[in-house]
């Protein structure tokens, strides 16, 4: 985006006013307040300040399509037909429109999300960031922006100009229906309407605001989890099992990387160790190598019997799980199933 300092993101006490438009609401503009509540204003009261009940805070906010109101706000987002961001200006309805650099039109989210997200980001993490006891530095900083901008905004971008709708269920739909019946006017009558309708924003933005959250945590702890895999695999002895010490999402760095693991040994909530089978390709079901067919099915002291593992506690009934009461157990039942495999396939094989 423009090289330019963002509205409010230069002095932390100067008071914002933005607006948005009223009427109808959509999943862009309600992303869009979302953001600069955490950008600028994280510790005010997100649904209060919509519904005009929170104590004051420096983000004053709006909806309204009075051109007197859109002229007087600092920050005008999916509404006024400008698109001039050392403005405040952050509309995406104009012939010309705002694009991403693969030609993708931005939303209104898009827009906010290019010059307030890493702000946000900054302040939603804040308290993460302590407990890990390390900075956010900018190039952790910009994979996180990135990974929740692919994630999350760029789908709102495509749903929101008609390029890609995201679909049943989704963070768009669930928005959408935060809002008012088409008939409350003619049922209720139209202050009880614009009631209803304030209410549905506010409604809809608490649900957004903890999508984001989460997208933005999640990403964090799934770039985090890349250099975890990836040490853990330096240090394996037989890389076609992979031991973690801590449970994590695996399946996305193996294929990525393209690591030959087979079996991932890592402890379970419930105390116990887990060896769960790598898919043949991600999200697909099946094993690269599944578990013995033998073991299928049993627990206990039928499973430590047919495995010869003394601690074996259960076996998946489609070969793709099994467990055992120490770290130990579980890393010899994998050694047990690989080598039942390879006696498996040479047994196969034709005889010169």
């Amino acid at each position: 985006m423009a090289q330019h300092t963002p509205i409010g993101l230069d002095n932390a006490t100067t008071p914002v006013r933005a607006l948005t438009h009223s009427g109808n609401f959509h999943v862009d503009e309600t992303l869009g307040y979302v953001v600069l509540h955490y950008a600028l204003a994280p510790e005010g009261d997100l649904r209060g300040r919509v519904l005009g009940t929170a104590e004051p805070d420096r983000l004053v906010f709006e909806r309204s399509r009075d051109k007197a109101r859109i002229g007087a706000a600092d920050l005008v987002f999916d509404v006024g037909g400008i698109y001039d961001p050392p403005a405040g200006r952050y509309d995406h309805h104009m012939r010309d429109k705002p694009l991403r650099e693969d030609g993708t039109p931005y939303s209104a989210a898009g827009l906010l999300w290019a010059d307030y997200g890493r702000a946000a980001i900054r302040n939603i993490l804040s308290a993460t960031m302590a407990a890990e006891g390390a900075p956010l530095d900018e190039a952790r900083l910009n994979a996180i922006w990135q990974g929740v901008d692919k994630g999350l905004v760029l789908p709102i971008d495509l749903d929101d100009n008609g390029v890609a709708k995201m679909g049943r269920l989704s963070l768009a739909e669930i928005v959408s229906a935060c809002g008012p019946t088409w008939d409350a006017t003619e049922l209720f009558g139209a202050e009880e309407a614009t009631r209803r309708e304030t209410e549905g924003f506010a409604n809809a933005a608490a649900a957004v605001a903890a999508h984001l959250v989460n997208a933005v945590e999640r990403v964090r702890a799934s770039q985090k989890a890349v250099t975890r895999v990836l040490a853990a695999y330096a240090q394996a002895e037989d890389k076609r099992i992979l031991l973690m010490e801590t449970g994590m999402p695996t399946e996305k760095v193996i294929f990525e990387h393209d690591l030959p693991v087979v079996y991932v040994v890592s402890p379970a909530p419930s105390g116990q160790w887990n060896i769960k089978a790598v898919p043949p390709a991600r999200g697909e079901f099946g094993q690269r190598i599944s578990l013995p067919d033998a073991w299928a099915g049993l627990d206990g002291q039928a499973l430590a019997e047919a495995s010869g593992i003394a601690d074996a506690v259960f076996a998946h009934p489609a070969r793709f799980i099994c467990g055992a009461a120490s770290r130990e157990g579980a890393l010899a039942m994998a050694r047990r199933a690989l080598e039942i495999d390879a006696a498996n396939k040479q047994a196969a094989s034709p005889v010169a």
